[in-house]
């Protein structure tokens, strides 16, 4: 009997330290993107070792491709035509898969993601100084989401650095948002390239 006890009690250890501990994470995050900069927060919970949920909300600036900006002799910037300042902010609700966890030492962790979420966008008067200009601010509203592929780096899952290239979608079905006098995008999203700092929660 005693032995059959220990048995069962030496099984059941083997299965409990065998079993890989998940995290709930946090991330600060930096966006770099061809319409500006910007800077989020990802809240990230694993709920087994390759399949895990998040939630990031992104603040940053969307700038018209068509922008051209004017430097006069006195340093002052200038963007012809340019009637408002953009920003958005999408928030992403999502599932990320980690890939090749069984090829891959545990110190890459390689990811994809897909997420859909409301969005925001803010428009400014270019006309008024940038912090002044917030007192005239207007934000309307549409249905946002992404795609995207990246990794974590090191083997410390309770401060993970990473990296995530992404597309975001933010649409407006609509009359759209003016960047530039006269011309109208419908379509604010674009290529975002993210640098994520987390600490464990």
């Amino acid at each position: 009997m005693k032995t059959f006890i220990f048995l069962i009690l030496t099984l059941i250890s083997l299965n409990l330290f065998g079993q890989e501990k998940l995290y709930t994470n946090m991330y600060f995050d930096l966006h770099f993107s061809e319409g500006g900069l910007g800077i989020g927060l990802t809240y990230n919970k694993e709920i087994n070792p390759t399949t895990s949920v998040f939630a990031d909300l992104m603040f940053s600036e969307s700038k018209d491709a068509q922008e051209f900006e004017y430097v006069d002799y006195w340093g002052n910037v200038y963007v012809v035509g340019k009637k408002n300042r953009v920003f958005i902010m999408p928030l992403n609700l999502g599932v990320r898969f980690r890939l090749f966890k069984e090829s891959i030492v545990d110190n890459f962790r390689p990811f994809v993601q897909v997420a859909i979420g409301p969005a925001m966008a803010i428009t400014t008067p270019y006309k008024y100084e940038f912090f002044t200009s917030f007192k005239y601010a207007q934000a309307k509203y549409t249905l946002g989401g992404s795609i995207g592929l990246g990794a974590y780096f090191g083997y410390d899952r309770k401060s993970p650095i990473g990296f995530t290239v992404k597309y975001q979608f933010i649409h407006f079905f609509n009359n759209g948002i003016e960047n530039l006098e006269g011309f109208t995008r419908k379509d604010l999203g674009g290529i975002f390239i993210t640098l994520n700092f987390g600490f464990s929660m």
